[in-house]
């Protein structure tokens, strides 16, 4: 199944993030572009991954102002990254299916696959990081067993994401389900759209 795979990357990528475990490490993407899916998922993760770190750094009550204002710059750059990412995926998936008959009657999805993937490599993260939680070894156990009880709900979690990612990827393929992809159109990062930014040129 996709997802199984697409679980195995985001925990391979997530766990090579944090052999070094600074957000300015150097990238290497594990897979070739002639393996493009899996060159797209494993990007796409460690981009989530950079930006989970930026958020905690970011929520530093001591941080420099003028370090958090490059920081927010490198949130807002890593959101697009992030963005256009899943459309490269979607894009993927729209190559692939391109052919199918689409039957009577079929309906599209609240999201695009791709937006499915998405929060599958964030949840792939909250596993990650609630099971340094539960397993922590200067923590109470009190806390270590609120955060395994959290743990175990992430984990169904993903199985349920799991299923119906599979399950949306399979109704495509069938041509129960047909999918489109809608561009974010993101404003805020555009001189002509963002007043603010138009305003300065």
């Amino acid at each position: 199944m996709f997802t199984s795979k697409a679980n195995k990357i985001f925990q391979d990528v997530i766990e090579k993030y944090h052999i070094i475990n600074t957000v300015d490490q150097p990238f290497e993407n594990a897979y070739s572009e002639s393996d493009l899916l899996e060159h797209l998922l494993y990007r796409k993760c460690w981009i989530d991954t950079v930006q989970w770190h930026y958020e905690d750094i970011i929520r530093d009550p001591q941080i420099d102002p003028v370090d958090a204002l490059t920081l927010k710059r490198q949130i807002d750059a890593s959101n697009q990254d992030r963005t256009d990412m899943v459309e490269y995926i979607d894009s993927y998936f729209l190559e692939k299916y391109k052919d199918t008959t689409v039957k009577p009657g079929a309906t599209i999805n609240t999201e695009s696959p791709a937006w499915g993937v998405d929060r599958l490599s964030i949840l792939a993260l909250k596993v990650y990081h609630m099971n340094e939680e539960a397993t922590r070894k200067d923590a109470s156990s009190e806390h270590k067993a609120a955060c395994q009880k959290k743990l175990d709900v992430l984990l169904e979690q993903r199985v349920d994401l799991s299923t119906a990612i599979d399950t949306l990827l399979s109704d495509i393929e069938k041509g129960d389900k047909y999918m489109k992809v809608y561009k974010q159109m993101k404003m805020y990062n555009d001189d002509e759209l963002n007043p603010v930014l138009r305003s300065q040129k």
